[in-house]
C-alpha cells in the first residue's frame, strides 16, 4: 500500500506532493553522484511547506505521507516508480514514527512555547543520518505563541541544506505572515462523505452501514468518524447533544441544557484523558525501571511529576476540544434545519434527527435559524478568547431559546 492511499479525496494535493517527492529524490541522487551539483530551484520541491484545510481533512496525514515519500528507498524508484511505496524501511519507519531523520511534533496543550521551538530548530540543523532529508513535521503550527513563531521564522527563512519543514494549520491566517510567505502552500479540502466511509471500511474494518453513518454524521471528518464508529459512548453523547434544541423552551431549560453540555464535554474529555494518561504513566514507569506495584527508583520522582503536570495542562485542552465537537454537531443540526426551511435537496447530516429537524423547521423562520447558528459560532469564538466555558454556553443556550 502506497503512503498516499489514506489521503482521502485529495487527488490534486497528492499529485503535487508526488511530483515534489520525485524532484527531491532526483536531487538526492544527483548529490550522491556529484556533491554540490544539484539544485532545487525551479523544481516542485522546496524546503518549507504549509498544509492547510478544515478539521478532519487529513493535514497531518498528508504531511506524514510526504515525509515518508522523501525517505523512500524502494529500488523501484530507479525503474521509474514514484517515491512513497509504503513498504521499504524509509516509508515504514516514518509512518510508524521511528525514523531517525523524521521528527513528528504534535501537542495536546493549548500552545507551543519558545523552549520547545528552540529545541526543534536545533534538531533541524543536524545533518540527516540516512543521507536523505531531515524532516520536521509540526502538526499544530497554529498553536505557536508569537515568540515561538519568531524563533521558527529564522529556521524556515534560512533552512539547513537537507532540512524540510512541514507545517500544518487550519488556514494561512493561523500562522505568522512572515512564516507563510516563506512556505509553499498546499490547501486540502473536506473529503467526500462516501470516500471517508470507504476508508473506514477498507482501513479499519468498520461495518459498511456504521461507516456510512459515522462519515455522514461527522461531515467527512476522518478522525471523528472513526471514533464515532468505534465508541458507543461517543455516539450516546452525540445523541444527547442533538436533543438539546428541542429541550430549550424556557430560561430554566436553557440553563440546565448549558450545564448538561458542559458536563457531557467533561465526561468525554475525562474518558479520553484517562486512557491516554494511564498508558503514558505505565510507559514512563517502565522506562524508569519501576516494577509493577513498586515505588519509583530514587531520583526519578521529578520525571513523573513533570508528566503529571503535562497531563493536567492537556486535560484543559481536551475538555475544550470535546466541547467544540459538541458545538460543531449543533451547528450542523441547525444547518439541516435551514436546508429544510429553504427547500434544499442537500442531504441531512443527521438523518436520525429528521423528525426534530422537520418540527423546528416548521415552527421557526430561516432568519431565526441563522441567528441560532450565529449564537453557536459566537460561543466558539468566546471559548477561543478563554471566556469561562459555562458562561459562554449559557449565553448560547439563552440565544437559542429566543432564536
Amino acid at each position: 500500500m502506497a503512503v498516499w492511499d489514506d489521503l482521502v479525496g485529495q487527488e490534486r494535493a497528492t499529485a503535487q506532493l508526488e511530483a515534489a517527492a520525485r524532484d527531491a529524490d532526483a536531487f538526492v541522487t544527483a548529490e550522491a553522484a556529484e556533491p554540490g551539483s544539484a539544485r532545487l530551484s525551479g523544481s516542485s520541491m522546496t524546503h518549507a511547506w504549509l498544509f492547510t484545510g478544515p478539521p478532519g481533512c487529513g493535514r497531518a496525514s498528508a504531511a506524514r505521507a510526504f515525509a515518508a515519500a522523501l525517505q523512500c528507498v524502494s529500488p523501484d524508484r530507479a525503474l521509474g516508480g514514484a517515491p512513497g511505496c509504503g513498504f521499504c524501511e524509509g516509508c515504514h519507519t516514518t509512518m510508524v514514527g521511528t525514523h531517525a531523520d523524521v521528527e513528528i511534533v504534535r501537542t495536546d496543550l493549548l500552545t507551543i512555547g519558545v523552549k520547545e521551538t528552540r529545541d526543534l530548530v536545533r534538531r533541524a540543523q543536524m545533518s540527516p543520518a540516512g543521507g536523505r532529508w531531515q524532516v520536521i513535521v509540526l502538526e499544530d503550527s497554529d498553536r505557536l505563541t508569537e515568540g515561538a513563531g519568531n524563533v521558527l521564522l529564522k529556521a524556515v527563512e534560512e533552512p539547513a541544506p537537507r532540512t524540510v519543514w512541514l507545517l500544518c494549520a487550519p488556514s494561512t491566517e493561523d500562522v505568522l505572515p512572515t512564516i507563510r510567505s516563506r512556505c509553499r502552500h498546499l490547501a486540502l479540502r473536506t473529503p467526500p462523505v462516501d470516500a471517508v466511509a470507504d476508508l473506514l471500511v477498507r482501513r479499519d474494518g468498520i461495518e459498511p452501514g456504521m461507516a456510512a453513518f459515522a462519515a455522514r454524521a461527522t461531515q467527512g471528518h476522518i478522525d471523528r468518524a472513526l471514533r464515532l464508529a468505534t465508541d458507543e459512548r461517543a455516539r450516546a453523547r452525540r445523541e444527547a447533544v442533538l436533543k438539546l434544541p428541542s429541550r430549550i423552551d424556557d430560561v430554566g431549560g436553557a440553563l440546565r441544557a448549558a450545564q448538561e453540555l458542559i458536563d457531557a464535554a467533561g465526561e468525554d474529555a475525562k474518558q479520553v484523558s484517562e486512557e491516554l494518561d494511564a498508558k503514558e504513566t505505565e510507559e514512563l514507569r517502565a522506562a524508569l525501571g519501576a516494577a509493577e506495584g513498586k515505588r519509583l527508583p530514587r531520583g526519578t520522582a521529578g520525571a513523573m511529576k513533570e508528566l503529571e503536570d503535562k497531563q493536567k495542562r492537556r486535560s484543559t485542552r481536551t475538555q475544550r476540544d470535546s466541547l467544540d465537537l459538541a458545538l460543531t454537531d449543533l451547528t450542523a443540526f441547525y444547518r439541516d434545519v435551514l436546508a429544510r426551511q429553504l427547500g434544499s435537496s442537500v442531504a441531512l447530516s443527521h438523518d436520525e434527527s429528521a423528525d426534530t429537524v422537520g418540527q423546528l423547521a416548521g415552527t421557526s423562520r430561516p432568519e431565526q435559524t441563522l441567528r441560532r447558528i450565529e449564537a453557536v459560532l459566537d460561543c466558539r469564538r468566546a471559548l477561543d478568547r478563554n471566556v469561562a466555558p459555562l458562561l459562554a454556553v449559557e449565553a448560547m443556550t439563552m440565544a437559542l431559546r429566543v432564536g
